[in-house]
Protein backbone atom coordinates (compact mmCIF):
# COMPACT_ATOMS: atom_id res chain seq x y z
CA UNK A 1 0.00 0.00 0.00
CA UNK A 2 1.32 3.36 -1.01
CA UNK A 3 2.20 5.95 1.67
CA UNK A 4 1.47 9.05 2.89
CA UNK A 5 3.28 12.41 1.65
CA UNK A 6 6.19 13.04 3.60
CA UNK A 7 4.93 16.46 5.14
CA UNK A 8 2.01 14.80 7.09
CA UNK A 9 4.96 13.14 9.35
CA UNK A 10 5.91 16.08 10.18
CA UNK A 11 3.04 18.81 10.53
CA UNK A 12 1.08 18.84 14.11
CA UNK A 13 -2.24 18.84 15.22
CA UNK A 14 -4.12 21.76 17.71
CA UNK A 15 -3.99 21.32 21.28
CA UNK A 16 -6.99 22.83 21.79
CA UNK A 17 -8.81 20.82 19.70
CA UNK A 18 -7.49 17.41 20.92
CA UNK A 19 -8.22 18.96 24.57
CA UNK A 20 -11.60 19.43 23.49
CA UNK A 21 -12.36 16.13 21.79
CA UNK A 22 -11.27 14.85 24.96
CA UNK A 23 -13.80 17.14 27.23
CA UNK A 24 -16.31 16.20 25.10
CA UNK A 25 -16.22 12.65 25.87
CA UNK A 26 -16.52 13.30 29.26
CA UNK A 27 -19.56 15.42 28.30
CA UNK A 28 -21.06 12.26 26.55
CA UNK A 29 -20.33 10.23 29.82
CA UNK A 30 -22.54 12.81 31.83
CA UNK A 31 -19.77 14.54 33.05
CA UNK A 32 -20.39 18.46 33.38
CA UNK A 33 -17.45 19.98 31.85
CA UNK A 34 -16.72 23.95 31.68
CA UNK A 35 -15.00 24.61 28.17
CA UNK A 36 -12.15 27.18 28.37
CA UNK A 37 -9.54 25.06 26.31
CA UNK A 38 -11.43 27.04 22.70
CA UNK A 39 -10.85 30.44 21.57
CA UNK A 40 -14.41 31.09 21.05
CA UNK A 41 -16.57 33.87 22.11
CA UNK A 42 -19.75 33.36 24.16
CA UNK A 43 -21.29 36.36 22.06
CA UNK A 44 -23.23 35.83 18.43
CA UNK A 45 -23.70 38.06 15.54
CA UNK A 46 -26.00 41.04 16.10
CA UNK A 47 -29.88 40.45 14.43
CA UNK A 48 -28.85 42.85 11.97
CA UNK A 49 -25.78 40.62 10.81
CA UNK A 50 -28.19 37.76 10.40
CA UNK A 51 -30.76 39.58 8.72
CA UNK A 52 -28.48 40.19 6.27
CA UNK A 53 -27.88 36.56 5.82
CA UNK A 54 -31.71 36.09 5.30
CA UNK A 55 -31.69 39.09 2.93
CA UNK A 56 -29.16 37.69 0.67
CA UNK A 57 -30.27 34.37 0.97
CA UNK A 58 -33.39 35.64 -0.20
CA UNK A 59 -32.31 37.58 -3.20
CA UNK A 60 -30.48 34.56 -4.14
CA UNK A 61 -27.10 35.37 -3.50
CA UNK A 62 -25.99 31.87 -3.44
CA UNK A 63 -23.84 31.39 -6.50
CA UNK A 64 -20.31 31.14 -7.55
CA UNK A 65 -18.71 34.78 -6.81
CA UNK A 66 -15.36 36.39 -7.50
CA UNK A 67 -12.18 34.50 -6.28
CA UNK A 68 -10.61 37.11 -4.28
CA UNK A 69 -14.48 38.03 -2.95
CA UNK A 70 -17.40 39.99 -3.67
CA UNK A 71 -16.43 43.87 -4.42
CA UNK A 72 -18.82 45.40 -1.27
CA UNK A 73 -16.84 43.30 1.34
CA UNK A 74 -13.30 44.19 0.35
CA UNK A 75 -14.28 47.86 0.05
CA UNK A 76 -16.03 47.50 3.20
CA UNK A 77 -12.66 46.17 4.80
CA UNK A 78 -10.61 48.39 3.01
CA UNK A 79 -12.98 50.92 4.99
CA UNK A 80 -13.30 49.13 8.22
CA UNK A 81 -9.10 49.04 8.30
CA UNK A 82 -8.60 52.94 8.05
CA UNK A 83 -11.60 53.41 10.21
CA UNK A 84 -10.25 51.10 13.41
CA UNK A 85 -6.38 50.87 12.55
CA UNK A 86 -5.40 54.33 10.29
CA UNK A 87 -4.60 52.01 7.26
CA UNK A 88 -5.09 53.38 3.89
CA UNK A 89 -5.17 50.00 1.99
CA UNK A 90 -7.07 49.34 -2.01
CA UNK A 91 -9.94 46.58 -1.94
CA UNK A 92 -7.74 45.05 -4.80
CA UNK A 93 -5.11 43.85 -2.28
CA UNK A 94 -7.84 42.07 -0.21
CA UNK A 95 -8.56 38.65 -0.40
CA UNK A 96 -11.45 36.63 1.08
CA UNK A 97 -10.72 33.42 2.38
CA UNK A 98 -12.73 30.52 4.27
CA UNK A 99 -11.50 31.27 7.95
CA UNK A 100 -7.80 32.95 9.24
CA UNK A 101 -6.14 29.52 9.03
CA UNK A 102 -7.03 28.80 5.36
CA UNK A 103 -5.61 32.95 4.64
CA UNK A 104 -2.60 31.79 6.70
CA UNK A 105 -2.11 28.67 5.18
CA UNK A 106 -2.37 30.19 1.41
CA UNK A 107 0.06 32.88 2.20
CA UNK A 108 2.59 30.96 3.80
CA UNK A 109 2.21 28.32 0.12
CA UNK A 110 2.41 31.50 -1.71
CA UNK A 111 6.01 32.46 -0.46
CA UNK A 112 7.16 29.50 0.78
CA UNK A 113 10.39 27.41 -0.82
CA UNK A 114 12.03 24.09 0.34
CA UNK A 115 14.39 25.29 2.54
CA UNK A 116 12.96 28.78 3.90
CA UNK A 117 13.12 29.92 7.00
CA UNK A 118 10.64 31.25 8.97
CA UNK A 119 10.88 33.15 12.24
CA UNK A 120 7.83 32.94 14.70
CA UNK A 121 6.64 33.54 18.34
CA UNK A 122 6.86 30.45 20.81
CA UNK A 123 5.17 30.12 22.89
CA UNK A 124 2.68 30.96 19.55
CA UNK A 125 -0.51 29.77 17.41
CA UNK A 126 0.64 26.15 16.61
CA UNK A 127 0.01 26.85 13.05
CA UNK A 128 3.06 28.71 12.58
CA UNK A 129 5.58 25.85 12.51
CA UNK A 130 3.39 23.08 11.46
CA UNK A 131 2.44 24.53 8.01
CA UNK A 132 6.14 26.20 7.67
CA UNK A 133 6.82 22.47 7.71
CA UNK A 134 4.37 21.24 5.63
CA UNK A 135 5.51 22.88 2.89
CA UNK A 136 9.30 22.04 3.14
CA UNK A 137 10.13 25.39 5.15
CA UNK A 138 12.43 25.62 8.16
CA UNK A 139 10.20 26.80 11.56
CA UNK A 140 12.49 29.19 13.85
CA UNK A 141 11.15 29.92 17.01
CA UNK A 142 11.69 33.12 18.99
CA UNK A 143 11.59 33.07 22.52
CA UNK A 144 8.32 34.94 24.09
CA UNK A 145 9.73 35.43 27.65
CA UNK A 146 7.54 36.11 30.81
CA UNK A 147 10.91 37.93 32.09
CA UNK A 148 10.30 40.21 29.19
CA UNK A 149 6.62 40.61 29.54
CA UNK A 150 6.13 38.17 27.02
CA UNK A 151 7.80 40.93 24.35
CA UNK A 152 9.72 39.64 21.45
CA UNK A 153 13.42 40.42 21.61
CA UNK A 154 14.43 42.03 18.78
CA UNK A 155 18.15 41.68 19.39
CA UNK A 156 17.39 37.80 20.04
CA UNK A 157 15.57 37.63 16.00
CA UNK A 158 18.25 39.65 14.81
CA UNK A 159 21.00 36.64 16.13
CA UNK A 160 18.34 34.14 14.30
CA UNK A 161 18.25 35.94 11.06
CA UNK A 162 20.46 34.40 7.90
CA UNK A 163 20.38 34.00 4.28
CA UNK A 164 17.67 32.07 3.89
CA UNK A 165 15.24 33.60 6.37
CA UNK A 166 12.41 34.68 4.47
CA UNK A 167 9.46 35.27 6.62
CA UNK A 168 8.98 36.72 9.85
CA UNK A 169 5.32 36.05 11.89
CA UNK A 170 4.26 38.68 14.37
CA UNK A 171 0.74 37.87 16.30
CA UNK A 172 -0.03 41.06 18.28
CA UNK A 173 -2.25 40.88 20.50
CA UNK A 174 -0.67 37.13 21.01
CA UNK A 175 -2.37 33.80 21.47
CA UNK A 176 -1.91 32.61 23.76
CA UNK A 177 -0.13 35.32 25.66
CA UNK A 178 -2.29 38.08 25.10
CA UNK A 179 0.73 40.26 24.31
CA UNK A 180 -0.09 43.68 22.83
CA UNK A 181 3.42 44.49 21.34
CA UNK A 182 4.87 47.99 22.13
CA UNK A 183 5.61 50.65 19.74
CA UNK A 184 9.54 50.21 20.31
CA UNK A 185 9.86 46.31 19.72
CA UNK A 186 7.81 47.03 16.08
CA UNK A 187 9.69 49.86 14.83
CA UNK A 188 12.94 47.52 15.56
CA UNK A 189 10.95 44.40 13.86
CA UNK A 190 10.28 46.74 10.89
CA UNK A 191 14.08 47.99 10.77
CA UNK A 192 14.94 44.24 10.54
CA UNK A 193 12.49 43.60 8.37
CA UNK A 194 13.54 46.27 6.09
CA UNK A 195 17.31 45.40 6.17
CA UNK A 196 16.94 42.25 5.69
CA UNK A 197 14.58 42.36 2.88
CA UNK A 198 11.84 39.89 5.26
CA UNK A 199 8.29 39.41 4.23
CA UNK A 200 6.00 40.06 7.55
CA UNK A 201 2.94 37.89 8.38
CA UNK A 202 1.09 40.19 10.68
CA UNK A 203 -1.54 37.94 12.84
CA UNK A 204 -4.05 40.50 13.92
CA UNK A 205 -6.99 38.30 14.42
CA UNK A 206 -7.02 40.00 18.13
CA UNK A 207 -6.65 43.50 16.82
CA UNK A 208 -10.25 44.60 18.27
CA UNK A 209 -9.64 43.11 21.49
CA UNK A 210 -7.58 44.96 23.51
CA UNK A 211 -7.57 46.55 27.11
CA UNK A 212 -6.32 49.72 27.06
CA UNK A 213 -4.71 52.40 23.88
CA UNK A 214 -4.71 51.99 20.23
CA UNK A 215 -4.26 49.41 18.46
CA UNK A 216 -0.96 50.00 15.69
CA UNK A 217 -0.35 47.74 13.10
CA UNK A 218 3.14 46.35 12.22
CA UNK A 219 2.23 47.85 8.37
CA UNK A 220 2.30 51.31 9.45
CA UNK A 221 5.48 51.60 10.16
CA UNK A 222 8.02 52.84 7.58
CA UNK A 223 8.99 50.60 4.73
CA UNK A 224 6.37 47.96 5.99
CA UNK A 225 3.16 48.49 3.19
CA UNK A 226 5.10 46.68 0.76
CA UNK A 227 6.22 43.47 2.57
CA UNK A 228 3.32 43.01 5.33
CA UNK A 229 0.84 40.84 4.96
CA UNK A 230 -1.79 41.13 7.44
CA UNK A 231 -4.01 38.19 8.33
CA UNK A 232 -7.32 39.07 9.73
CA UNK A 233 -11.48 37.69 9.98
CA UNK A 234 -14.57 37.72 11.29
CA UNK A 235 -14.18 35.16 13.86
CA UNK A 236 -12.95 37.02 17.22
CA UNK A 237 -13.75 40.47 17.37
CA UNK A 238 -17.16 39.55 15.30
CA UNK A 239 -17.87 36.85 17.23
CA UNK A 240 -18.65 34.35 13.81
CA UNK A 241 -16.41 31.77 14.48
CA UNK A 242 -18.64 29.03 12.60
CA UNK A 243 -19.01 31.49 9.68
CA UNK A 244 -15.20 30.82 8.69
CA UNK A 245 -14.47 34.81 7.44
CA UNK A 246 -11.00 35.44 7.28
CA UNK A 247 -8.68 37.55 4.43
CA UNK A 248 -5.12 38.56 3.88
CA UNK A 249 -4.36 42.19 2.98
CA UNK A 250 -1.23 41.93 0.61
CA UNK A 251 0.89 43.75 -1.39
CA UNK A 252 -0.35 43.91 -5.09
CA UNK A 253 2.14 41.27 -6.37
CA UNK A 254 1.09 38.79 -4.09
CA UNK A 255 -2.58 39.07 -5.26
CA UNK A 256 -2.18 37.10 -8.24
CA UNK A 257 -0.54 33.75 -6.20
CA UNK A 258 -3.16 33.99 -3.60
CA UNK A 259 -6.19 33.97 -6.10
CA UNK A 260 -4.68 31.17 -7.96
CA UNK A 261 -4.47 29.11 -5.03
CA UNK A 262 -7.90 30.25 -4.54
CA UNK A 263 -8.71 28.89 -8.14
CA UNK A 264 -7.24 25.28 -7.31
CA UNK A 265 -8.34 25.14 -3.63
CA UNK A 266 -11.90 26.76 -2.66
CA UNK A 267 -12.57 28.48 -5.89
CA UNK A 268 -14.37 31.25 -3.23
CA UNK A 269 -16.16 32.21 0.41
CA UNK A 270 -19.73 31.78 0.63
CA UNK A 271 -21.37 34.73 -1.29
CA UNK A 272 -24.15 35.04 1.30
CA UNK A 273 -22.12 34.95 4.12
CA UNK A 274 -19.96 37.71 2.70
CA UNK A 275 -22.90 40.02 2.40
CA UNK A 276 -23.85 39.41 5.65
CA UNK A 277 -20.13 40.68 6.96
CA UNK A 278 -20.47 43.82 4.78
CA UNK A 279 -23.07 44.26 7.62
CA UNK A 280 -20.65 43.28 11.01
CA UNK A 281 -18.33 45.65 9.65
CA UNK A 282 -20.40 48.21 9.83
CA UNK A 283 -21.85 47.67 13.58
CA UNK A 284 -24.68 49.53 13.78
CA UNK A 285 -25.13 48.66 17.14
CA UNK A 286 -21.97 48.40 18.67
CA UNK A 287 -21.52 44.75 19.25
CA UNK A 288 -17.75 44.63 19.13
CA UNK A 289 -16.94 47.52 21.67
CA UNK A 290 -19.61 46.21 24.10
CA UNK A 291 -18.16 42.72 23.94
CA UNK A 292 -14.63 44.19 24.78
CA UNK A 293 -16.10 45.88 27.70
CA UNK A 294 -17.40 42.62 28.73
CA UNK A 295 -14.45 40.86 28.33
CA UNK A 296 -12.38 43.40 30.02
CA UNK A 297 -14.81 43.08 33.24
CA UNK A 298 -14.19 39.08 32.62
CA UNK A 299 -10.76 39.30 32.56
CA UNK A 300 -10.03 41.55 35.57
CA UNK A 301 -12.59 39.16 37.85
CA UNK A 302 -10.67 35.63 36.40
CA UNK A 303 -7.44 36.91 36.49
CA UNK A 304 -7.93 37.84 40.28
CA UNK A 305 -9.50 34.61 40.74
CA UNK A 306 -6.97 32.28 39.16
CA UNK A 307 -4.40 34.11 41.23
CA UNK A 308 -5.86 32.72 44.71
CA UNK A 309 -5.04 29.56 43.51
CA UNK A 310 -1.99 27.43 44.85
CA UNK A 311 0.87 27.60 42.59
CA UNK A 312 -0.94 30.03 39.82
CA UNK A 313 0.63 32.80 38.77
CA UNK A 314 -1.18 35.47 36.11
CA UNK A 315 -0.49 38.76 34.76
CA UNK A 316 -3.09 40.24 33.36
CA UNK A 317 -3.18 39.93 29.23
CA UNK A 318 -3.30 43.24 27.08
CA UNK A 319 -5.18 41.63 24.54
CA UNK A 320 -7.03 38.65 23.10
CA UNK A 321 -9.07 36.71 25.51
CA UNK A 322 -6.91 34.25 26.96
CA UNK A 323 -5.24 34.12 31.19
CA UNK A 324 -1.54 32.78 30.39
CA UNK A 325 -1.15 31.10 33.42
CA UNK A 326 2.40 30.51 35.04
CA UNK A 327 2.18 26.70 36.96
CA UNK A 328 5.87 26.36 37.92
CA UNK A 329 5.05 26.74 41.68
CA UNK A 330 2.42 23.82 41.63
CA UNK A 331 5.52 21.59 41.40
CA UNK A 332 3.21 19.38 38.67
CA UNK A 333 3.74 19.18 34.99
CA UNK A 334 1.19 21.57 33.15
CA UNK A 335 -0.21 18.18 30.98
CA UNK A 336 -0.61 16.82 34.53
CA UNK A 337 -2.35 19.56 35.77
CA UNK A 338 -4.28 20.12 33.15
CA UNK A 339 -5.49 16.16 33.19
CA UNK A 340 -6.42 16.84 36.83
CA UNK A 341 -8.19 19.70 36.46
CA UNK A 342 -10.48 18.13 33.56
CA UNK A 343 -10.83 14.49 35.13
CA UNK A 344 -11.12 15.46 38.53
CA UNK A 345 -12.76 19.15 38.16
CA UNK A 346 -14.03 19.17 34.90
CA UNK A 347 -12.29 22.58 33.43
CA UNK A 348 -11.00 22.35 30.11
CA UNK A 349 -7.45 24.09 29.56
CA UNK A 350 -4.40 23.62 26.94
CA UNK A 351 -1.19 23.00 28.39
CA UNK A 352 1.09 25.50 27.20
CA UNK A 353 3.52 23.35 25.66
CA UNK A 354 0.75 23.11 22.85
CA UNK A 355 2.33 26.45 21.78
CA UNK A 356 5.87 25.72 21.98
CA UNK A 357 8.43 24.61 24.46
CA UNK A 358 9.03 27.92 25.40
CA UNK A 359 5.16 27.46 26.96
CA UNK A 360 6.09 24.14 29.12
CA UNK A 361 5.47 25.66 32.69
CA UNK A 362 2.21 27.41 32.02
CA UNK A 363 -1.72 26.60 30.99
CA UNK A 364 -3.99 28.80 28.71
CA UNK A 365 -7.64 29.31 29.90
CA UNK A 366 -9.85 31.27 27.59
CA UNK A 367 -12.12 33.78 29.38
CA UNK A 368 -14.55 33.89 26.55
CA UNK A 369 -16.80 32.47 28.98
CA UNK A 370 -19.28 34.26 31.70
CA UNK A 371 -18.51 35.65 34.76
CA UNK A 372 -20.47 32.89 36.78
CA UNK A 373 -18.47 30.12 34.42
CA UNK A 374 -15.40 31.47 34.75
CA UNK A 375 -15.73 31.79 38.88
CA UNK A 376 -17.49 28.46 39.09
CA UNK A 377 -14.29 26.92 37.21
CA UNK A 378 -11.76 28.96 39.39
CA UNK A 379 -13.84 27.00 42.71
CA UNK A 380 -13.37 23.46 41.02
CA UNK A 381 -10.20 24.08 40.26
CA UNK A 382 -9.57 24.99 44.00
CA UNK A 383 -11.25 22.11 45.24
CA UNK A 384 -8.94 19.67 43.16
CA UNK A 385 -5.62 22.00 44.12
CA UNK A 386 -4.95 19.33 47.08
CA UNK A 387 -3.14 17.17 43.90
CA UNK A 388 -0.18 20.13 43.90
CA UNK A 389 -0.56 21.90 47.16
CA UNK A 390 2.05 20.07 49.22
CA UNK A 391 4.41 21.02 46.39
CA UNK A 392 3.92 24.32 46.07
CA UNK A 393 6.78 26.87 46.77
CA UNK A 394 6.07 29.70 49.74
CA UNK A 395 5.85 32.82 47.76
Amino acid sequence: MQSLASRMAVMTGEGALSVYAHAKELEREGRSIIHLELGEPDFHPSATVNDALKQALDEGKDRYCAVAGVPSLREAIAAYLHDTRSLNVSADNIVIAPGCKIALFMAMMALIDAGDEVLYPDPGFPGYASITLGLGGIPVPFELSELNHFQPDPDEIASKITARSKILITNSPGNPTGTVYIDEVQRRLAELAVKHDLLVLSDEIYARIIYGGQYVSLMKYPGMEERTLIIDGFSKSFAMTGWRLGYTVTPARIVPALQMLAVNSYTCVAEFSQYAAVEALKDRDGATPRMVREFGKRREQFIRDLNRVPGFRCLPPEGAFYAWVNISETGVSAEELCRVMLEDAGVAAIPGAAFGPAGADFVRFSFASSTATLQEAVERILRVSAAWQPTTTAR
